[in-house]
């Protein structure tokens, strides 16, 4: 409940703000199963609320058809290389893009640039996702830099988590881990994420555009730090 209320507050969060909790009780592996279910149903929540869906699709289709192909290369890579040390890396990259957003608030794409790092920012965003879990990097500061109004962005941003988490879903099936006990508690666990998000989306409602975005960095600090904590 209280991830899906940062979920609700900001849009994203749920499962980087679930996971540790989880992890610290019955383990990492266990943990993804039952948190799967009610990631992709925030998710889908979340993305109702924005709306606006077939333009998202039409304007970010290049980034969110990439994504896939990086998601299968970062699993690749997660053979043979260190993912908590990735993660580490990546934190560091994503704190320096907190302070640099956070001190340069006005700096903005241009549609050139849109179109040209699209592309480029889902593979890379599936790269990351494989090797390390996070579903945020480089995506979030592609689209922040965009100032998009804050429902298309949600769908955009959602979108990609939603393709990147369904993906995740059919490998963990594949690995046998959505036992009967998962289903049933990751089940129970999405009624908990609806009471959640609906607390988080009164919040959200009451931000100005500025406050979302400063809601928006700080999360992204906080999911940073969980990496670098995650690699050390």
């Amino acid at each position: 409940m209280f991830a899906a209320t940062a979920k609700g507050v900001t849009g994203l969060g749920f499962s980087t703000v679930c996971l540790p909790f989880l992890a610290l009780t019955v383990g990492l592996k266990e943990a993804l199963p039952l948190v799967i279910i009610p990631s992709i149903s925030s998710n889908l929540v979340v993305m109702r609320q924005a709306g606006r869906l077939g333009e998202t699709l039409t304007r970010f289709w290049p980034m969110l058809l990439t994504t896939l192909p990086g998601l299968v290369m970062g699993l690749w890579f997660l053979t043979i290389i260190d993912g908590r040390i990735a993660g580490g890396i990546l934190g560091s990259v994503l704190l320096l893009w907190c302070a640099f957003a956070y001190a340069k608030p006005d700096f903005r794409l241009s549609v050139t640039w849109e179109r040209r790092l699209g592309p480029v920012s889902g593979f890379l965003t599936g790269v990351t996702n494989g090797v390390t879990g996070s579903q945020v990097m480089p995506s979030m500061p592609y689209l922040m830099a965009l100032h998009l109004d804050r429902n298309l962005f949600l769908q955009a941003i959602n979108c990609s988590f939603t393709l990147s988490s369904m993906i995740m879903a059919l490998g963990l099936g594949k690995l046998g881990l959505f036992t009967v006990d998962a289903v049933f508690v990751s089940v129970l666990g999405t009624v908990c994420a609806f009471v959640g998000l609906s607390m988080g989306e009164r919040v959200r409602r009451k931000l100005s555009q500025d406050a979302f975005r400063l809601a928006l960095i700080l999360m992204l600090v906080a999911m940073a730090i969980g990496l670098i904590f995650r690699a050390i």
